[in-house]
């Protein structure tokens, strides 16, 4: 864990011993790997402080040295808009909520107000954070479960390259038609937008690769469904709905793929998210309740 503390808009940060022998420069663009404009903007801004003076990009860190780096926050700042949000975990870099259904991630178009990082952005802006909240991952409107967002650049750029980088690890819940007989399994097919469908994806050779592990909790057959955990190491657009649906098991609710209006949703559910922090590099577990009522999931 490395020591740090926030105030104001700078990060103090007292150099770990894994840091000793990096240059201030190489720990913004080889141990962070930070954007280039990033950099540049605090080499510009001459505002990196080093041992309480301004900081020689050229110079070495020692342990123990105390390292000040401003935070930079969103460039374009979008519209509050009050919400009922369920926050499942915070400190002064990220955010993590519990997403309701029928609520986009972000806005679709310009002039949209009603998504969830608006409503996160009131939040914050109600406790004396004016900046304006980054958006890691994404949901389905009517998906449900944590999202987590970044509070500042830094922040947004180290959980960005997690994401790419498959070190985000999300477990999702879905209920499904149809009792699948093996308890474990990989469905590896890669996903493609449908031509005839514009909201549409669909299994394709010429798709991006998509990988789903998927694990049965509970075989309901009286109902003819079963409740799965899934986990991804992709994170592509409709994927579990596309691979499930694919493989002959759609989600209940989910019209879309071939499941039934069995509920008024599809039963999807993102239960779990695990992360290491962008900047102390705790590993972070946060588990999300589930917010249907009448219940969907029963467990």
């Amino acid at each position: 864990m490395i020591k740090t503390e926030k105030k104001g808009s700078s990060l103090h940060i007292w150099v770990p011993e894994k840091w000793a022998g990096y240059s201030v420069e190489q720990v913004f663009t080889e141990y962070w790997r930070v954007p280039k404009k990033m950099a540049h903007e605090w080499r510009m801004g001459k505002k990196v402080v080093l041992r309480g003076r301004p900081a020689v990009w050229s110079e070495i860190l020692q342990k123990g040295d105390l390292l000040q780096v401003p935070l930079l926050y969103a460039e374009e700042k979008e519209r509050e808009t009050y919400m009922d949000i369920q926050v499942l975990y915070e400190d002064d870099h990220v955010i993590v909520v519990n997403k309701k259904a029928g609520v986009q991630t972000h806005p679709s178009q310009p002039e949209e107000t009603d998504s969830l990082v608006n409503g996160v952005a009131f939040y914050m802006l109600s406790n004396g954070e004016s900046q304006f909240p980054f958006h890691i991952h994404r949901l389905d409107k009517d998906t449900t479960g944590a999202i987590l967002f970044a509070k500042d650049r830094l922040s947004a750029a180290i959980l960005d390259r997690d994401l790419q980088e498959r070190k985000i690890k999300r477990t999702y819940i879905a209920l499904v038609h149809g009792l699948i007989k093996n308890k474990k399994g990989t469905i590896n097919e890669k996903i493609g937008k449908d031509r005839h469908h514009g909201s549409r994806r669909r299994v394709s050779p010429t798709g991006q690769d998509a990988v789903t592990h998927y694990e049965v909790i509970q075989v309901l057959p009286d109902k003819n469904q079963t409740l799965v955990k899934c986990r991804l190491d992709t994170g592509r657009t409709h994927q579990i709905r596309v691979h499930l649906s694919y493989v002959g098991h759609p989600l209940v609710g989910d019209l879309l793929y071939g499941g039934q209006p069995v509920v008024s949703r599809q039963a999807l559910h993102a239960c779990k998210l695990e992360f290491t922090h962008p900047i102390t590099e705790e590993n972070i577990e946060i588990s999300a309740p589930f917010l249907d009522h009448p219940a969907i999931f029963t467990m």
